[in-house]
């Protein structure tokens, strides 16, 4: 059975007690508690004391918004601190930056596997979201994911601003404003890397947070291409995100009618004037699966 994907992802400070304390009634279907790039160094043990309170705080609350956290990247020599002091408190996800393939993401998963079992957590509770391109070598290796056996994976992500630092890149727009055609390309790789592995795509950041329009229209486009959710870095940037991302009501009956159609062993139907076969109901059961 299809399961719902998340539509939405909102970073927040880690070590920001005030906005730590605004959690709570966000519409996002997820939240990732930052311990990385918003979080200078000397703050660092102080951001996974708040987040781990906060956690163990917050982990009963029935329903949305899941609780993710950001690690420090691998060889930053924080992340495996970053893990051991959150991870008892039993996070939804773990996002790893940074990486350069799933070698990484499968230690990141092993490590978990030690804690849930240390901490009495059920084996494999814990998911993964890489941000997937941010060195120069992770391009290459966005269709290894597929074989890669990792059952943690909820899903890739991608990101333009550390790509373009290991580029030594002094912008990733091109001349009409929108992404470099070498980020369109990581962009897309991405994104079929992720439907290979059976996983979910995360659209990154927009990063005009006051542009709800152009963020609105961003992350339509981006649904029909595939992406089921997509990251935000402001409150305000929430709302528009979930609704670009949740079908609309034609969509909805439509997806209905399909699966209707599909009713019993069939292989192909007819509908509307127009044969649709099983990727056809595939598709409407996605479109089923994100509407609550």
């Amino acid at each position: 059975m299809t399961t719902r994907p998340l539509r939405s992802f909102l970073f927040v400070p880690g070590d920001s007690e005030k906005k730590l304390g605004k959690i709570d009634g966000s519409p996002a279907d997820a939240i990732i508690l930052d311990l990385e790039d918003s979080v200078s160094p000397s703050r660092k043990t102080a951001a996974r004391r708040l987040v781990a309170d906060y956690l163990r705080d917050a982990v009963d609350t029935a329903g949305l918004p899941q609780l993710w956290v950001r690690i420090n990247p691998l060889d930053s020599g924080e992340a495996l601190a970053d893990l051991a002091a959150v991870v008892a408190a039993g996070p939804a996800g773990i996002m790893i930056p940074k990486i350069d393939g799933p070698d990484q993401v499968q230690q990141v998963s092993h490590y978990l596997d030690a804690f849930e079992a240390a901490h009495g957590l059920s084996a494999g509770q814990i998911r993964l979201l890489p941000v997937a391109t941010e060195t120069a070598s992770a391009p290459f290796r966005l269709g290894d994911f597929a074989g890669a056996g990792i059952d943690r994976l909820y899903g890739l992500t991608w990101g333009a601003e550390d790509l373009s630092a290991a580029l030594g890149a002094s912008t990733n727009l091109g001349p009409d404003g929108d992404w470099a055609v070498t980020y369109r390309l990581v962009r897309s790789l991405m994104l079929m890397g992720a439907r290979a592995a059976g996983v979910e795509a995360v659209e990154t950041l927009y990063v005009d947070i006051r542009d709800p329009d152009g963020l609105a229209e961003s992350s339509r486009r981006a649904r029909g291409e595939g992406f089921s959710g997509r990251i935000a870095i402001h409150p305000a940037q929430v709302e528009p995100i979930n609704d670009a991302f949740t079908p609309t009501e034609a969509e909805i009956e439509f997806a209905r009618r399909v699966v209707a159609a599909f009713d019993g062993e069939v292989g192909t139907v007819a509908l509307d004037g127009k044969m649709l076969d099983l990727p056809h109901l595939k598709q409407a059961q996605r479109v089923l699966a994100l509407v609550d």
